[in-house]
């Protein structure tokens, strides 16, 4: 090997650095973003399904336990309740954490005519939330 080859070989490792940093730090932010997708259309309250919003901050953890929670109630309940976010960092969900002092972690939910009838901040666990779907379901329709 000549010294001029040298150079050329130590541009080919910094290239190779610089893309495996890159592609570590995508993959730190795409794990970090909520596992199971749910809308954000806030206009789906009050449209003749009852509502579960969950107010998430992707800066906070308290938000993504919940959402977890939600993952699990998800598949049981999705027919009969629209499951959706109200993303803290966008200005329709500031706007409706301030409507409904809901922060990070609070589960707001909705009749079918759109009436918020509980607020749970931060649910402790998954049967509690369970609990509140199911007086939710409950209510007699208005």
């Amino acid at each position: 090997m000549t010294s001029a080859q040298q150079p050329g070989l130590l541009r080919w490792h910094k290239w190779l650095i610089y893309t495996a940093i890159t592609v570590g730090v995508l993959a730190l932010v795409w794990s970090q973003l909520p596992r199971s997708p749910y809308s954000t259309d806030l206009t789906r309250i009050g449209q003749g399904q009852p509502a579960l919003v969950l107010a998430y901050d992707i800066q906070s953890m308290g938000g993504m336990a919940v959402m977890a929670m939600m993952d699990d109630l998800r598949e049981e309940y999705a027919d009969r309740i629209a499951f959706l976010v109200a993303p803290l960092g966008a200005p329709h969900g500031q706007a409706f954490g301030r409507r409904f002092e809901a922060d990070n972690g609070s589960v707001v939910l909705f009749s079918a005519t759109g009436a918020a009838t509980e607020t749970v901040h931060l649910p402790q666990n998954t049967a509690e939330l369970k609990k509140e779907l199911d007086k939710l379901l409950a209510r007699p329709v208005e």
